[in-house]
């Protein structure tokens, strides 16, 4: 097939942010309604996104009807606000996020250590608004992978380099950048849960089972001496909007503790974790998978299902999950 012209492309890019940005217009429950809507019918036509969401939630000990329609009409809610969160004015988007008292000292006190900030964003609630969240108050250089589509990368990068937010690619150069951005005491923003390339991860357990997980964090924490943050940004119903909450990593972030520590979050908020995200697969060129012995999360997370967690805090044991 011949590939469309550079016209083409042009013309599809401006389609795509006009049809975005009238998206943004609407109302955020509105969007989040239709989004919900549109993760149950993804879920109902796709086998394999149903299989997925289902093999995912078993190795928690999260697997459950209810809890699959739930995970899938979370996901759904996550792309139906992103035209909002893309569009709107930075303070309208932060007008919207609560942040209570407890977790604006972990942003302050690691912040005004001068040493830089890991600032990890795991695929749990609303990682975008986050990201955007520390933009209103500080620096921030995230990593993201461009979009595979062509003709959406000029309005992704446009709505994600935005106030002191900027976006630089997994590249060498884009980890240049993330260097000199700690070096400068200033924040790196991070999916520690994203499944890296070949050699830049090993197998860790995650649920019970062996997880291809990032170094990245580690290496650069060990390079900078950067304290390491936790960001999950909960979606809350009434008023619409969202909840911050942040714990600051006492131990160093290798991809062993870095999955304790996300399990023990998405225990708190199971259904608004992005459990139809492939965790497991194996990147091409990796070491085989070995053998993990379960752990005691997946169980955890059985007992975490059928009551209400409570938030994560720093002081809580990083090798089981917080449930209430």
């Amino acid at each position: 097939m011949t590939p469309p012209s550079p016209s083409v492309r042009v013309d599809r890019s401006r389609v795509a942010s006009f049809v975005l940005w009238t998206l943004g217009r609407l109302p955020l429950r509105v969007l989040r309604a239709a989004g919900q809507v549109l993760g149950w019918m993804v879920y109902v036509s796709s086998p394999g996104y149903r299989n997925k969401i289902r093999a995912n939630l078993r190795r928690a000990g999260l697997d459950s009807p209810a809890m699959r329609w739930r995970a899938a009409g979370e996901a759904g809610r996550a792309v139906g606000e992103l035209p909002w969160v893309w569009t709107r004015p930075l303070a309208r988007l932060v007008e919207r996020v609560h942040c209570e008292a407890a977790d604006l000292r972990v942003f302050e006190q690691t912040l005004h250590r001068g040493g830089g900030v890991l600032f990890l964003t795991p695929h749990l609630g609303s990682f975008e608004v986050a990201a955007s969240w520390h933009s209103a108050r500080a620096p921030i250089t995230v990593l993201y992978k461009p979009p595979r589509k062509p003709w959406l990368r000029p309005f992704v990068a446009r709505v994600r380099d935005r106030a002191q937010l900027s976006a630089v690619p997994p590249t060498t150069g884009g980890l240049r950048r993330l260097l000199r951005a700690l070096r400068a005491g200033e924040a790196v923003g991070l999916l520690p849960d994203q499944v890296p390339a070949a050699g830049d991860g090993r197998w860790a357990p995650f649920f019970g089972e062996a997880a291809y997980t990032m170094t990245l964090p580690e290496r650069l924490a060990a390079q900078t001496g950067a304290a390491v943050v936790l960001a999950v940004c909960e979606r809350v119903p009434r008023p619409a909007g969202w909840r911050l909450r942040l714990e600051e990593m006492p131990e160093r972030p290798d991809p062993e503790a870095l999955n304790r520590c996300l399990q023990r979050w998405i225990l708190y908020c199971p259904e608004q974790y992005l459990w139809g995200y492939n965790r497991y697969r194996r990147p091409a060129g990796a070491p085989a998978r070995p053998g993990v012995p379960a752990d005691t999360a997946a169980g955890a997370g059985q007992a975490a299902s059928a009551s209400t967690a409570t938030a994560p805090t720093e002081s809580a044991n990083p090798d089981s999950a917080d449930a209430g």
